[in-house]
């Protein structure tokens, strides 16, 4: 097997179309199909549906095309790392996260990867939890911080822990001036503002998700594409929003929390699937003594993460912190 044929096999996988891929690889179709045929000779398995259009990975195929992006990757890693030592240049390790994580454990934790490991240079991208699962399996991130729990099993997931839902209210409305918890009934008939707008599905589906399991049935609904535009909408008495505790930032609100087991939004720590590379025990030590020291944002006790390679490996959600 060459990595050429890998290479050829991922484009063609990208296209669903051979004239296509060559295109982009800048060959010519026949022995582009070759190599493909090669390939699947010396598996001993079809990886492409070739009576379909667009043409259709085989379930042997989706497999071989997931490993493929990680091989691929790897080889990339190691050559950015071959030339970085080369010219005297640092390493560089990409971490996306999305906005509300921001007010929570990932501000402290890059701090402390940063003292752990000087000789790093540290890149933060801000991206949704479906941006993030994208990033990664193309490999323009590391590691990525989200809230939406995906499927895809090239993609490994660790929920850190879960993280209590507020209700921001401004401070005219009725339930501001109330004590304690709500309901979710509490919410009935009010105008309700959701983040983000797109892409989805992401944090906004969670909520609508939430208020439909319970039925509830808002005045009508806001959606904007990011929590400050969401809270800045709340502060102008446009409605009322559902957020994560820590990201109660803005002083000129009222904070409610919402009541109910599940109220909660899960802080999901990924990384490409089957990943052996340094920095992911790394970050999972530094998680485990953030739990360790009963941070304000952490409500519940947490229980110690071994960072194994069956924890890596195991393609299911894991709830790691409770």
């Amino acid at each position: 097997m060459e990595m050429r044929q890998i290479r050829y096999f991922v484009a063609v996988a990208n296209a669903r179309s051979f004239t296509r891929a060559a295109e982009q690889l800048h060959i010519a179709q026949p022995p582009l199909s070759r190599q493909i045929q090669l390939l699947e000779a010396e598996l001993g398995v079809q990886l492409l549906q070739r009576d379909s259009r667009p043409l259709q990975i085989t379930e042997a195929g989706r497999v071989f095309y997931e490993q493929a992006l990680q091989v691929l990757h790897r080889v990339e890693q190691m050559k950015a790392a071959a030339i970085q030592v080369g010219l005297g240049q640092r390493q560089q390790l990409s971490i996306g996260f999305v906005a509300s994580t921001l007010y929570g454990m990932l501000p402290l934790l890059t701090r402390r990867l940063r003292q752990a490991h000087p000789d790093i240079d540290f890149q933060l991208l801000e991206l949704t939890t479906m941006q993030q699962i994208a990033a990664l399996k193309a490999g323009r991130i590391d590691i990525g911080f989200g809230r939406v729990r995906s499927n895809d099993r090239s993609v490994s997931r660790i929920v850190l822990y879960e993280e209590r839902l507020v209700l921001a209210i401004p401070p005219g409305y009725a339930l501001a001036r109330e004590t304690g918890s709500l309901p979710f009934t509490a919410l009935n008939g009010l105008p309700l503002i959701v983040y983000p707008r797109e892409p989805r599905p992401s944090f906004a589906d969670q909520v609508l998700n939430l208020l439909h399991d319970h039925g509830i049935q808002p005045a009508h609904i806001h959606e904007v594409r990011e929590l400050q535009a969401a809270v800045g909408l709340v502060a102008s008495e446009v409605g009322v929003c559902i957020i994560p505790a820590a990201a109660g930032f803005r002083n000129d609100l009222v904070y409610r929390p919402i009541e109910g087991e599940r109220a909660t939004s899960p802080v999901i720590f990924s990384h490409r699937a089957n990943d052996s590379s340094w920095y992911i025990d790394a970050t999972l030590q530094l998680i485990n003594e953030l739990h360790a020291e009963n941070p304000l944002w952490l409500e519940p006790e947490p229980f110690p993460l071994e960072p194994g390679e069956n924890e890596r490996t195991d393609l299911a959600t894991q709830s790691v912190v409770r």
